[in-house]
């Protein structure tokens, strides 16, 4: 009982916590990306302005705002890094993303047309050695024809924010501009495409769909499981290889469940032939031991599943109180952007590991009391 108690509260703790990881790293990235996007193959979308109400008949739709994607060199002295450069409205961008309040430093306001004013993310702007109010250089991927020939497209913008999302990706590789500068930049006609926030983000695949359907002409459109499609798909494969894991501890304590129920048939062996010579059928036997081992396998999945959730829920009062015993820190926030551990208990979780426990607490019973049912009378009792 205490093995399967265990195993029970172990697996719920386990998954409950990755599933806290999981959706402290979802947020902080859905904090920058749109929920869907809706682009041109060709990479500019004219129209985005009737694109934006044909998408907003869809009431799971609550903002919509455009936006220009592209790729560029970042240039501070004698250091240089690649960075993806985002054109938007600041106005809009609040109704489809978190990144205004993300600002640490600066204005998120001084993005203004024409000024060619940009945001940095907190790590980029750090390995660049830039503060607000100083100049950095764009090299442009597309350059410039010359008589000398071809030559990169130069411009020199002014920082006015940093950002810090709490993802290293972003904060280290993406910045932010006004849309119309961004235009200029990338010499583009009109906006890459429309950002999109949707009331229940979980839906956005479905959401997504419908909008494929019912949007005119050629247009592409993803939801943001696509763009992170091989980070989830990790995620979810790790979470399914550790329930595996440690429902091999509820296994383990299953088959010291089998053992202990095919040592307690050996030593009634004559008390079960007496009952058999009472009348018992075989069947009733069986029955004794299943009700046994079902009664194990039920009280311990019971008392693991009342302290998995008792711990899962209380996770972040037990982790600091341990650190502080021990005078650890087990994340560390000069190494983790997370530095408290995280909890998302879910009742579909607890209800599958429950089933999981008692079905194999069940399934170790069978062999025991089928052993049991088929004690002879005579041979049980030839020497008592």
């Amino acid at each position: 009982m205490a093995g399967i108690t265990l195993g029970v509260a172990a697996l719920i703790i386990v998954i409950s916590v990755m599933n806290g990881f999981q959706k402290e790293v979802r947020d902080r990235m859905l904090s920058v990306l749109a929920h869907v996007e809706v682009f041109d193959a060709t990479g500019a979308l004219p129209d985005w302005k009737n694109t934006a109400l044909e998408v907003q008949r869809n009431p799971a739709v609550k903002g919509t705002a455009p936006y220009v994607d592209g790729q560029a060199m970042i240039i501070r002295d004698d250091v240089m890094r690649g960075v993806i450069l985002r054109g938007i409205l600041p106005d809009e961008e609040s109704k489809v993303s978190e990144v205004a309040s993300k600002i640490k430093y600066g204005n998120w306001a001084d993005l203004k047309p024409g000024e060619f004013n940009i945001v940095l993310g907190s790590a980029l702007a750090a390995s660049l050695h830039v503060r607000i109010g100083e100049k950095i250089t764009l090299a442009a991927p597309e350059g410039q024809m010359t008589p000398a020939g071809m030559v990169p497209r130069l411009k020199a913008f002014t920082v006015v924010g940093v950002f810090e999302a709490g993802h290293y990706e972003f904060d280290s590789g993406m910045a932010f501009m006004h849309i119309d500068d961004a235009q200029k930049f990338f010499r583009l006609s009109a906006p890459s495409g429309l950002r999109l926030r949707i009331q229940d983000m979980l839906k956005a695949p479905q959401i997504a769909r419908e909008l494929a359907r019912s949007l005119s002409g050629d247009l592409l459109i993803r939801d943001w499981s696509q763009q992170n499609k091989n980070y989830f798909a990790a995620v979810k494969t790790e979470k399914t290889m550790m329930f595996i894991i440690l429902t091999m501890i509820i296994a383990v304590a299953a088959f010291n469940l089998v053992s202990t129920l095919v040592m307690t048939v050996t030593d009634k062996q004559a008390d079960i032939a007496i009952l058999r010579t009472l009348g018992a059928s075989p069947a009733s036997i069986m029955k004794i031991f299943v009700i046994q081992g079902a009664t194990v396998g039920l009280a311990g999945t019971a008392i693991g599943v009342i302290m998995g959730i008792i711990v899962s829920l209380n996770i972040d009062v037990i982790v600091p109180f341990i650190e502080h015993l021990l005078g650890v820190q087990f994340l560390p926030k000069d190494i983790y952007v997370i530095s408290a551990l995280p909890s998302d208990l879910q009742a579909g979780d607890v209800s599958t590991i429950g089933l999981v426990a008692v079905t194999l607490a069940l399934l170790a019973t069978i062999y025991p009391s089928w052993r049991a049912s088929r004690v002879k009378p005579a041979e049980a009792l030839r020497y008592e």
